[in-house]
């Protein structure tokens, strides 16, 4: 546990502290312990009234992580991975968010944030080399760094139908959900969207709910979770393996403890096919995708294969054939959107009080006093769950007003889409730090977030050590980093995710143009990246020293 655990005073007279930090996640907290081994002053501001970040906001029923709980976490500190138990496979919501309290107790991080404070502005003064970070309480704060840990879900996307102020009953959205139960008892009930949030959300709701209607647009490749308890045997094999998981991890392509599968479709014959998808699909989680074939993601072949056996256990699962064929994807491949973990899911179409409307041909028209209306049908409800998505990755940035160099706005310079070096600078915006910016991997996030601030810390490190106060990343890095993360997402199948709105591009979106907004290299060879970058003295960064203001005559 580090000793350096007290704010300290700025390292210049210019500013108020060196570091801000938006956010009090997963990112945020993980930078507390950074910026305290650094010995820099800072503060951190986080809008909702306790530490989580996605884990506070995001407590609809059901929420719970689609990656599993020993790699959901931090790998800092050996006696935390110890002290720590994980309840289950795939813990909840409440698991993550208590374990993150935890982290900001033992660590003494608490007094270093600010609660229920929502940053609106960072301004960059060239000439003082200074950042001023404004607030919606009318604070404002200058600093030499200005670091972003919001995440890449955090700005919601808004209902987009009319009339839904009309609504006579209630309504919620998935991304901010009450604190107090919300009881279903008797409900005529509408869940809209079918994604992630809404795979989780559908089980639970159908449990309690009069009845319960679902609008999809797009249906998707649900994994089944195979969720289950730790015993503590598990536990204690856990605790015990924990540096051969996260070797793993780490050199694995999306940051999972998963070992490749060393095989491709060309290597088996049909009777073999089956049963490695057989074996993926029972296995649970993400291992039908990353334990099956090596090439799933990259060969037409093979992910057709693997898409028509999803959809072979749709049809095995759910019992109307007519519900069941609707809930088959066939406009996009395994991958091409965000594939969700459910719990049950399929199996909830089966329930007498549970049924399903297509909105793709057919979508919402607008929002009633009664209820939904569609092109031609109008349904009745006492609650509507909007479960509509995220502005992904550049929307906790775009929704606030940075501005750089020149006066420039990070909105303005992505609004065909954004370049970044290693997914944590941007040129023209100097001493800002991003972690889990753009083109950043896409990945299992906590491993991702750990070794961005390191980096950011090994950065700032250098800078300091040469006298430097100014960090920037060159023009020139950016966009050869911006044009490698184009080359690695088509040299995959996922570009066919664009036409059915997959957020992980920016298509669910009216109006954000499409781009390329994650590194598809692995997480291992973002790694190697990391590590190049370091090994070779920051070749992507210009530091320089502000020059001192010269006395008068």
């Amino acid at each position: 546990m580090s000793t350096q655990t007290e704010p300290r005073v700025a390292d210049s007279d210019e500013v108020d502290v060196d570091a801000v930090v938006v956010g009090a996640g997963f990112g945020g907290l993980r930078l507390v312990h950074e910026l305290r081994q650094l010995g820099l002053s800072f503060r951190v501001f986080e809008a909702g009234t306790d530490v989580g970040g996605t884990w506070y906001w995001n407590r609809y029923p059901g929420a719970r992580t689609d990656s599993e709980s020993w790699v959901y976490c931090y790998s800092f500190d050996r006696e935390l991975m110890q002290e720590w138990d994980w309840p289950e496979r795939f813990p909840r919501q409440d698991h993550v968010l208590e374990y993150l309290r935890h982290v900001a107790d033992r660590f003494d991080m608490r007094k270093h944030i600010q609660f229920q404070t929502r940053v609106t502005s960072a301004v960059y003064d060239e000439t003082a080399n200074t950042w001023t970070v404004g607030t919606d309480h009318g604070q404002t704060v200058t600093c030499r760094y200005f670091i972003t840990a919001a995440g890449i879900l955090s700005v919601a996307y808004q209902p987009p139908f009319k009339g839904l102020d009309s609504f006579a009953g209630k309504w919620y959205q998935t991304s901010s959900w009450p604190k107090e139960p919300v009881d279903f008892t008797g409900k005529r009930v509408a869940v809209v969207g079918t994604g992630a949030t809404a795979v989780q959300v559908i089980p639970v709701v159908a449990q309690t709910a009069a009845h319960l209607t679902v609008f999809q647009r797009t249906p998707n490749y649900v994994m089944p979770g195979r969720n289950h308890p730790l015993d503590d045997p598990q536990r204690t094999a856990i605790k015990r393996d924990y540096d051969a998981i996260w070797e793993q991890a780490h050199k694995q392509v999306f940051a999972f403890p998963m070992d490749p599968a060393n095989r491709t479709i060309a290597d088996v014959t049909p009777e073999q096919l089956h049963q490695v998808l057989e074996a993926g699909w029972e296995a649970g989680g993400f291992r039908y995708i990353f334990e099956t074939f090596d090439d799933l993601l990259i060969d037409q072949r093979c992910n057709d294969a693997a898409a028509e056996f999803v959809r072979n256990k749709i049809r095995a699962i759910v019992k109307d054939p007519v519900t069941a064929e609707l809930l088959c994807p066939k406009t996009h491949p395994v991958g091409g959107k965000r594939p969700p973990l459910g719990h049950f899911y399929y199996e909830t179409f089966n329930r007498s009080n549970v049924s399903l409307v297509d909105v793709r041909n057919n979508p919402i028209e607008e929002i009633t006093p009664a209820g939904i209306r569609t092109g031609t049908d109008e349904y009745e409800f006492d609650v509507i769950i909007f479960a509509v998505g995220f502005d992904a990755v550049t929307g906790p940035l775009t929704n606030v007003d940075i501005r750089g160099a020149h006066g420039r706005t990070i909105k303005d310079d992505w609004a065909t889409g954004p370049k970044t070096h290693l997914g944590i600078a941007a040129n023209g915006f100097p001493n800002m730090f991003m972690i889990l910016g753009p083109q950043g991997p896409f990945a299992n996030l906590p491993p991702i977030i750990e070794k961005q601030v390191e980096f950011v810390g090994r950065t700032i490190s250098r800078a300091r050590a040469d006298g430097c106060d100014r960090i920037e990343t060159t023009a020139e890095a950016a966009s050869a980093w911006a044009d490698n993360c184009d080359f690695l997402l088509n040299a995959t199948l996922l570009t066919q995710g664009t036409t059915d709105h997959a957020w992980f591009l920016g298509a669910n979106i009216p109006g954000k143009k499409p781009s390329t907004l994650f590194y598809f290299g692995g997480a291992g060879g973002y790694f190697a990246e990391l590590d190049k970058e370091t090994d070779a003295e920051f070749p992507g960064f210009v530091m320089t020293a502000t020059p001192q203001p010269q006395p008068q005559a």
